[in-house]
């Protein structure tokens, strides 16, 4: 999640998209979140 989140966030930028650029945010601050907070006491990562 985070890696496309990256992507498009880049491909936004190059393209001059906002909408790209929106969700690519989005994704990866979700990614982000997911993967440094441990979900149900476990330190599971999700990439």
């Amino acid at each position: 999640m985070v890696v496309l989140g990256v992507i498009l966030l880049i491909l936004g930028l190059v393209l001059s998209q906002s909408l790209l650029v929106t969700i690519g945010l989005i994704l990866l601050v979700v990614g982000l979140v997911l993967n440094f907070v441990p979900m149900g006491g476990t330190r599971r990562r999700y990439y």
